[in-house]
């Protein structure tokens, strides 16, 4: 790239608000409302209610509007994946991030430097969403969500699996598995159904209405039905899909001795798993884990990185002992989510 790549990028800061485009004029994902805004993808902690236009991909903006049950902003634009837009002196492009649908990087050039923001993202496969893009950048500006060595994630068919032999030793059992309703949830439904799980998935409440807007935009989930109205006899041996929190209150209670199971990253710390009553912790995950992250700081052939939210001290300093300049932006208003 440029050779001011490893110079400080001034056009580029680190504001209260969140991560701003000097010569855009606008913030990306940013944590209080603003007058512009670049919307990586849907979370809460990203997409926030209250700004005056957004920018973001159809499906961010179709969940965006789902949550928040209509526009919670004056102006929206839509861009689609690869196509590049002038916001400002800034040519912007938005290319996939892996972790959720309609998750995107923000690809920024100006003045010859490029400079991308990943969002939150991971580099295995997703049937519910398309793969990282790997696009070579000046300065790429990482989460680090799982950003320690301990975090190496197993394969998903291997968690699935798990799912799978259990609800095959315990038949008599209804399985209830704590999902994050956006991306987790359709995710697990697609792992399952690749691995042969041809059965109807009961789901609660709070899981239906991201579901249908998955299909809408083309994500067959296969059979599921809402659980609300069925006896507990009923579901007997079978899978209910339900928000992690929904396991610790009274929903769960109307069922006789389930298997309670939770599909997150956080089941590889123990403590966490025994904090959300999991029984069964999967290990599985919408964010990269520590070979992903390194792997990723390698292959976009950046000389600086900016570290965002999560485990930033040990991201920063496997950057700086492959030669690489890094910094922890130390970023507020980042949550863990139940990845």
């Amino acid at each position: 790239m440029s050779a001011t790549a490893t110079s400080p990028a001034p056009w580029l800061e680190n504001r209260p608000e969140g991560l701003y485009c000097r010569p855009g004029g606008f913030f990306i994902d940013p944590h209080r409302p603003v007058d512009k805004a670049v919307l990586t993808h849907g979370h809460a902690d990203h997409t926030r209610p209250g700004n005056h236009t957004i920018l973001a991909t159809p499906e961010t903006v179709a969940i965006a509007e789902s949550r928040y049950e209509g526009r919670a902003w004056d102006k929206v634009q839509t861009l689609k994946y690869g196509q590049s837009l002038t916001v400002g002196d800034v040519s912007v492009r938005l290319v996939p991030a892996g972790h959720i649908l309609g998750s995107a990087q923000v690809v920024m050039d100006w003045r010859g430097q490029r400079i991308i923001v990943s969002g939150d993202y991971k580099r295995r496969p997703d049937p519910t969403c398309p793969p990282f893009e790997v696009i070579p950048c000046d300065i790429f500006i990482t989460e680090a969500t799982f950003g320690l060595p301990v975090f190496r994630h197993p394969p998903d068919q291997d968690e699935v699996a798990k799912l799978l032999d259990s609800m095959t030793a315990f038949p008599e059992r209804t399985h209830l598995l704590g999902v994050y309703a956006l991306g987790k949830c359709q995710r697990l439904i697609r792992l399952l159904r690749a691995a042969g799980f041809d059965d109807t998935i009961y789901l609660h409440g709070a899981l239906q209405k991201l579901c249908s807007l998955y299909e809408r935009f083309g994500v067959d989930l296969g059979p599921t039905a809402p659980v609300a109205g069925l006896p507990p006899s009923s579901l007997v041996g079978k899978l209910v899909m339900c928000p992690p929190s929904a396991l610790a209150d009274r929903w769960s209670r109307r069922f006789s001795d389930p298997v309670t199971a939770v599909a997150s990253g956080w089941m590889r710390v123990r403590a966490r798993a025994r904090q959300r009553g999991a029984e069964l912790p999967l290990i599985i995950s919408d964010h990269a884990d520590w070979d992903e992250l390194t792997a990723t700081i390698r292959d976009v052939q950046a000389e600086e990185i900016w570290v965002t939210h999560g485990r930033e001290d040990a991201l920063v300093h496997y950057a700086r002992s492959i030669g690489l300049k890094a910094q922890a932006l130390h970023m507020i208003g980042r949550e863990d989510e139940d990845d």
